[in-house]
């Protein structure tokens, strides 16, 4: 009996900790994130704290003889959560070290004081894993500046955006290569922690021209980056409500934004006039000189400074992130024939509105845009299609109920079948979708069979925002 105690412990620690630290993976670490802009906060009772509390309350009254039995009935629960996740846990350094430490304080307890604790363990590994990483970046992030530093010829350009960073970002590095040794942070790199490491163990020591994407979910974030790399230029693109549910406020996500512009050897910067800002010397806005905007299924259109300009990327909304990108590149001396020809050579950003045909269907692949003006960019783009027209998405996350109203009601205008996916927005779309149109999609690993039976050569397919299955 003692064995059979002492292996479900430590089989359900090692449970409760990969619950523990996966969630704190989503969230970077945040701990406050995770308990507080959780999207399914009840997830943290059935697979955490009931069956912890269970856990400990029946080893105590049984005097240690039958905890096994939670454990027992917990493992099919914590096995069943972990095949409907799609975002499995990356065994990082950290990972390791909080699951080195966790068993290390678990057994040590065990046999030291002869009780099973879980709280104990977790909290401690946690706290000195902690503790070590923040001295370890300390040293990272000292490297990172040096290394930024020591390339006295770099040119740094710095972009955030509420919306379109990333796009605007590849834009930039595609045109720039024309002229330029450039590179540009990977994927949707844009923490402090991802430009660090991307600095020191990526950065070429030939790069002329470094393009960084900056993101935020809280003051400071994007100033520490700023003063990390100090940019001498800078791009702002739209800023709008994405993330409103951690700035709470429009002025916090524009004041968060501008952080950008904490930079020693600012030489220009463009403002996207979203952030209603008085130009000053070197810092421009722009956005209303963008006129002519033309979207169709084939691409993007628009004039700007009397030139007109073409890429076969996707979305009207294009048009803005491919001007700022065309703005930048002219500074340094890119001219517009090579500026055209670069942009016709542009291929969509994977999962933001790429184009995909394939078994007589239309596939839009928009599965990492989440804010309310693409996802609407996408809707009107997915209107001029004379087919049926299929949209698979959870909605949007992170905002307030009155934008996912605004999506379902023109979801319900414009598309023939709606597959939501996800419990997160369901009520709203059941409400305002017609109910022939709309089909619930509980698990993705059932999608494949859904749009077999839902969809026929000939429909466009516009997958919105498909988020992973912990949102």
């Amino acid at each position: 009996m003692i064995y059979l105690n002492l292996l479900s412990y430590l089989l359900f620690i090692a449970m409760i900790g990969y619950y523990f630290i996966v969630n704190m993976q989503w969230y970077n670490y945040k701990i406050e994130r995770v308990i507080f802009h959780h999207t399914k906060v009840w997830w943290h009772f059935v697979y955490f704290l009931i069956p912890f509390i269970l856990f400990e309350f029946v080893s105590a009254v049984t005097n240690k003889h039958y905890g096994f039995i939670v454990v027992l009935l917990y493992l099919p629960l914590f096995i069943l959560w972990y095949k409907g996740i799609d975002k499995k846990l990356v065994f990082t350094r950290r990972v390791k070290r909080f699951f080195g430490l966790l068993f290390l304080f678990a057994i040590f307890i065990t046999f030291s004081f002869e009780f099973f604790t879980i709280f104990i363990p977790i909290l401690l590994a946690s706290l000195i894993s902690r503790f070590i990483e923040t001295m370890l970046f300390d040293g990272f992030k000292k490297s990172a500046k040096e290394k930024i530093e020591n390339m006295d010829k770099l040119i740094v350009i710095g972009i955030t955006a509420s919306y379109g960073k990333t796009s605007i970002k590849n834009y930039v590095e595609h045109i720039l290569q024309s002229k330029y040794n450039t590179y540009a942070t990977p994927r949707s790199v844009n923490t402090l922690g991802g430009v660090v490491k991307d600095i020191n163990n990526d950065l070429p020591s030939d790069t002329e021209v470094y393009v960084v994407e900056m993101g935020a979910r809280g003051k400071g974030d994007i100033a520490d980056i700023a003063t990390l790399v100090n940019p001498h230029y800078v791009i702002v693109g739209k800023i709008g409500p994405a993330h409103i549910e951690y700035f709470k406020t429009m002025e916090n996500i524009r004041n968060t934004k501008m952080e950008i512009l904490q930079t020693n050897r600012l030489q220009k910067a463009w403002i996207h006039e979203s952030a209603v800002i008085n130009p000053i010397e070197n810092i421009y806005q722009f956005g209303k000189d963008i006129t002519d905007i033309k979207a169709s299924l084939d691409g993007v259109s628009f004039t700007l400074e009397g030139v007109e300009y073409h890429a076969n990327v996707l979305g009207e909304f294009n048009a803005m992130n491919l001007a700022a990108a065309v703005k930048i590149s002219k500074i340094l001396g890119i001219e517009d024939e090579t500026l055209r020809q670069r942009l016709n050579t542009l291929k969509a950003v994977p999962h933001r509105l790429q184009r995909i045909d394939a078994g007589g269907k239309i596939i839009l692949d928009d599965s990492f845009n989440g804010n309310i003006d693409g996802m609407m960019a996408s809707f009107k783009l997915a209107d001029t299609h004379n087919g049926r027209k299929v949209i698979v998405t959870p909605g949007l996350v992170e905002v307030d109920e009155a934008l996912n109203i605004q999506v379902a009601q023109k979801a319900n205008e414009i598309f023939d079948v709606v597959i939501v996916t996800g419990d997160l927005n369901y009520a709203v779309f059941k409400e305002y979708i017609d109910a022939d149109k709309l089909h619930k999609l509980s698990s993705k690993a059932d999608m494949e069979e859904m749009l077999v039976t839902q969809t026929i050569a000939g429909d466009l397919i516009l997958f919105a925002n498909d988020a992973p299955s912990f949102i």
